[in-house]
């Protein structure tokens, strides 16, 4: 394996064998539900499934028993839940804290902002401009809410993210809270989240952090001992997963800041109600099978360096699709080079980038595009300035629309030349 990933800088295929059986355990990669033929790239809005996901979801899910018990059964569901709890930390190399499971990542973003809103001592919060609504929103809430100023980074409509001396120049020693987000959903930018979070602390050492991962999280490495935040959230649907699940993690100093829960519980306990143990078992799935990958790359047997080697050749091979629909190849035209195709965002520096393209034709909005990829049995999304998951992002970077384009690692570089052909006879099409 790469000690450095950015040693290939249009990326690295996983070997053809290799993808043949990264693609054998994946559901619906060429056919949807009812068999139709199809490429789904969207998965910004929900990954392709494990197989072996989905089926321990039902395995588990059957189980009636409570896990607040002492039988046998009950204690089984527990160490479901211990596992998937280590192996939330097994992906965000974070040590002690606190796991709290919710219905959504969205929810548990709310909830986050709410504690430390409401609870650290401050005159101003921080943000971006291209923050989920689901931390924007809350920001914006609590911010009204507790009369505290809302500070917004601007986006760089070069790089498609945000600079680090536009988030720090906001911070001061009366910043209560920092939220960013590690990857735009928008442009697929990544930020520099090390640097980020290192200048902030020089400003505030005390300075407390949220970042919302979901986008990030199924696309390259996190490492909470590089960038020490005090919360961060994922959701398993967008990281090969199942829906109805968002799963977080918080500091110890964050975790026990007074927030909803049974007053018999730990200071540091969030989760409310009874367990859903399968949320456990899916992301112990998820871990499972990026280990598995990481296996053919290293010869390390602890489990944190076997997903470092698996999520690294994720963010490689992913890089590399990217590079064949920018760049084309010898069997396909590159969108940079396509007559009627713009590349919206289309930074050089593929290392700082997740496997998210925009793109416009210069004849057809973009409504009209998803509708004629549709119509070629390709899947992808349009993101439009009135949605209210898009309308701030896009108007940061002077857009009226995207068609957002996103691929998984398991899908290969012929996908990549199908989707360019096709690409290629909807431009034409304005002729």
């Amino acid at each position: 394996m790469a000690s450095d990933n950015k040693q290939y800088p249009q990326g690295l295929v996983l070997p053809d064998a290799l993808m043949r059986e990264v693609q054998q355990r994946f559901l619906g990669l060429d056919r949807d539900h009812h068999g139709r033929e199809r490429l789904y790239f969207d998965n910004a809005g929900g990954s392709f499934r494990l197989k072996a996901a989905v089926e321990r979801f039902a395995e588990v899910d059957a189980i009636p028993d409570n896990a607040e018990r002492i039988h046998a059964t009950a204690v089984e569901l527990q160490d479901i839940q211990a596992r998937g709890s280590d192996d939330l930390r097994t992906i965000l190399n974070a040590q002690g804290g606190s796991v709290y499971a919710s219905f959504s990542a969205s929810g548990a973003m709310f909830d986050m902002v709410r504690a430390i809103a409401e609870n650290v001592p401050g005159t101003n919060m921080v943000t971006t401009v291209l923050e989920h609504p689901s931390a924007f929103d809350a920001m914006s809430l609590y911010a009204e809410r507790l009369g505290r100023e809302l500070r917004v980074a601007a986006s760089n409509p070069v790089t498609g993210g945000i600079d680090v001396e536009e988030i720090v120049r906001l911070v001061d020693k009366d910043t209560c809270l920092l939220n960013v987000i590690y990857a735009s959903n928008i442009s697929g930018a990544k930020l520099d989240m090390e640097a980020i979070v290192r200048r902030a602390r020089e400003i505030k050492p005390d300075l407390y952090i949220l970042v919302d991962a979901v986008q990030h999280a199924p696309h390259g490495l996190i490492d909470l001992q590089k960038t020490p935040v005090d919360g961060i959230n994922l959701a398993p649907y967008k990281f090969f997963g199942c829906r109805g699940s968002g799963l977080s993690w918080l500091s110890d100093r964050a975790a026990v800041l007074p927030h909803h829960k049974l007053a018999g519980k730990k200071p540091g306990y969030w989760d409310l109600g009874s367990s859903a143990p399968w949320q456990f078992a899916v992301l112990t799935e998820i871990v499972d099978y990026v280990c598995w990958l990481g296996g053919h790359f290293t010869d390390a047997t602890e489990r944190r360096a076997l997903f470092v080697a698996g999520i690294t050749h994720i963010e490689l091979h992913e890089r590399a699709l990217l590079a064949v629909l920018l760049d084309g190849n010898a069997n396909a035209t590159g969108m940079r080079e396509m007559r009627g195709v713009e590349v919206f965002l289309d930074h050089e520096d593929l290392s700082r980038r997740d496997l998210i393209l925009g793109i416009g034709f210069e004849r057809i909005d973009c409504t009209q595009a998803v509708v004629e990829y549709a119509k070629r049995g390709v899947t992808v999304y349009e993101r439009v300035a009135t949605s209210i998951y898009s309308k701030r992002m896009l108007e940061s970077f002077g857009l009226a629309g995207t068609v957002r384009v996103s691929p998984l690692h398991c899908n290969s570089v012929a996908d990549m030349e199908k989707f360019l052909r096709i690409t290629q006879e909807i431009a034409a099409l304005q002729a």
